[in-house]
């Protein structure tokens, strides 16, 4: 079995939180290339085939840019905090139609304490969260089996960031998943400690994930008429 990450992995993230500036980044690059960006590269060229096994209209892309590994660079131009560097590594793994409209994807997280995987859509804009909300209307049952089936719940939580203060206009009140609808982001996720994350059986444990979300990622794309 591959192993990917390692203390050394955790302990540059650390130090990059605590020296979060240009000059220590760039004199400490060659330790994150090495222990970060390239052992993640080749966890996305492993995941491949098990994303595809579980849906062909997925990918685990390893390329160094427009790949699935997000950039470790901040987007500081509109944020009070001007840190140059997030304090983690992330990767999604995504729909192949993802670039042309809104699609969910999977996500792999790495940060010292706080690992995870989710899958699921994050932020959608409101005309594709309507559409979601509506699809749940629609198709109880669906969801029902999707997002609440009793061996799902035990390994994932729904995520309860954003939720609206009340349930959106329009849906009748007694809906059995109400409190579903004021949803901001329909995402299922799990922690994962540190010591898999950087243990050998990380791309098994991964790909049970892939698998486990499967019908909660096929729920989400019918809702969006992707195909999965």
């Amino acid at each position: 079995m591959t192993t990917y990450f390692s203390d050394r992995s955790f302990r540059f993230l650390r130090a990059l939180a605590r020296r979060n500036e240009r000059a220590w980044f760039h004199a400490h690059k060659a330790d994150y290339e090495a222990h970060v960006r390239e052992p993640f590269r080749r966890l996305l060229s492993d995941l491949h085939p098990d994303v595809l096994a579980v849906s062909p209209h997925f990918r685990a892309d390893p390329k160094p840019v427009g790949g699935s590994l997000f950039r470790i660079h901040r987007d500081t131009r509109f944020a009070n905090d001007k840190s140059p560097y997030k304090t983690w590594q992330g990767a999604r793994l995504f729909h192949e139609r993802s670039r042309e409209t809104a699609a969910p994807s999977w996500y792999l997280h790495l940060e010292p304490g706080d690992c995870f995987v989710a899958a699921g859509i994050w932020h959608p804009e409101s005309p594709v969260l309507r559409r979601i909300r509506q699809f749940v209307v629609d198709n109880p049952a669906g969801w029902k089996t999707a997002a609440h089936a009793p061996a799902f719940r035990r390994r994932y939580r729904l995520g309860s960031q954003e939720m609206l203060v009340r349930p959106p206009r329009g849906f009748p009140a007694d809906f059995e998943f109400i409190e579903d609808l004021r949803r901001r982001n329909f995402i299922a996720l799990r922690s994962i400690d540190d010591a898999t994350m950087a243990g050998p059986r990380l791309r098994q444990v991964l790909a049970r994930d892939l698998r486990a979300t499967a019908p909660f990622m096929d729920y989400l794309c019918a809702a969006l008429d992707l195909e999965f």
